[in-house]
């Protein structure tokens, strides 16, 4: 080939480059012209369905656009976190996922996909703790009670757990390894069905997110034992955490995030990251979380590039301790 030839072509080729991004940058500009579908892949009703449906309506008025959830649940939310990586990145189609969807099933499961590198990173969204809680019927009532019974009892005690790899499952098997102790683990099909058995007293302890149970705490129906926390939570000051009943450096936080399908144009990413930080100053979403005992992510957290470091250190984190624990999805 001529050298012309060759400089013909390099020109073509950074001619339609330059088209394309043209493109992009206008279709981001008018973004969004239509309604926006956010994927929840749990059913409906659980902490982070409920975030989900809370930011609609103040993303909606940032967006001028309607933003609908849609529940996706299934297969330890692999099938509604597989339908938003395979939907097209325009910006139409997004995922509001938490620990479970997006750090425990990716190590559990056998999918093609990857939750880091498959999706692209919109913002962090609110966060609590997981707490480990008694049926109301058992012989302990605080943290230290709650160490000394298991080391007494090994083997004896029950933990629910809903699903494999989910939060309430590693957190268990967490916390057991950080304290030396061991139960045997009962699975359920969702936290209703583990609250239920809980307060009829069939299942002993479950680790759950704090903020879906704070009204059976107050109600009296569940014991709260052990925060997992760095800090105590602000709802319950009086329960301590993990690492104050002598479990050091025992700390995971339930936190959710939102994503788009990877290849979404970054206009279009830094669009909804901005209707995510603004939603998150809307003086009813601010009260809300407050009375579930979530915590907002400050402003400079509200960003792509933090999502995306924190997942990623999540994934670091907790992965060798999943695949270590040789977990089996039955």
């Amino acid at each position: 080939m001529s050298t012309n030839r060759f400089g013909s072509l390099q020109h073509a080729v950074v001619s339609v480059c330059a088209s394309l991004a043209l493109v992009a940058g206008a279709a981001a500009q008018d973004y969004p012209t239509r309604q926006i579908v956010v994927i929840v892949p749990f059913p409906a009703g659980g902490s982070t369905d409920i975030q989900a449906r809370l930011l609609s309506e103040p993303m909606r008025q940032v967006l001028g656009q309607p933003v609908v959830v849609q529940n996706v649940p299934g297969a330890g939310s692999t099938i509604g976190t597989g339908k938003a990586i395979q939907s097209p990145p325009d910006g139409y189609t997004l995922i509001v996922g938490n620990w479970t969807s997006h750090v425990g099933a990716g190590a559990v499961y056998p999918v093609k996909w990857h939750p880091v590198t498959d999706l692209e990173p919109v913002a962090i969204l609110a966060t609590t703790t997981l707490i480990i809680v008694g049926r109301p019927g058992l012989p302990v009532n605080d943290g230290k009670e709650l160490l000394a019974w298991l080391k007494s009892n090994p083997d004896s005690a029950t933990s629910g757990i809903v699903g494999f790899g989910s939060g309430a499952h590693i957190c268990s098997i967490y916390f057991e390894q950080k304290t030396g102790t061991r139960t045997r683990y009962v699975p359920y099909t969702g936290g209703a069905p583990v609250m239920a058995a809980l307060m009829g007293n069939q299942v002993d302890l479950f680790c759950g997110e704090a903020s879906q149970m704070l009204s059976h705490f107050t109600a009296g129906r569940i014991k709260p034992l052990v925060v997992m926390s760095r800090s105590r939570w602000r709802p319950l000051p009086e329960i301590p955490t993990a690492e104050e009943i002598g479990a050091s450096d025992t700390h995971i936080a339930f936190w959710q995030g939102m994503w788009a399908p990877k290849g979404t144009p970054r206009p279009i990413v830094a669009k909804l990251a901005d209707a995510v930080a603004k939603s998150f100053a809307d003086p009813g979403v601010i009260k809300r979380l407050a009375e579930l005992g979530q915590d907002l992510p400050s402003r400079d957290q509200m960003t792509p590039e933090a999502l995306a470091a924190y997942h990623k250190s999540e994934i670091d984190k907790w992965w060798p301790l999943i695949k270590g624990a040789n977990i089996k999805v039955e």
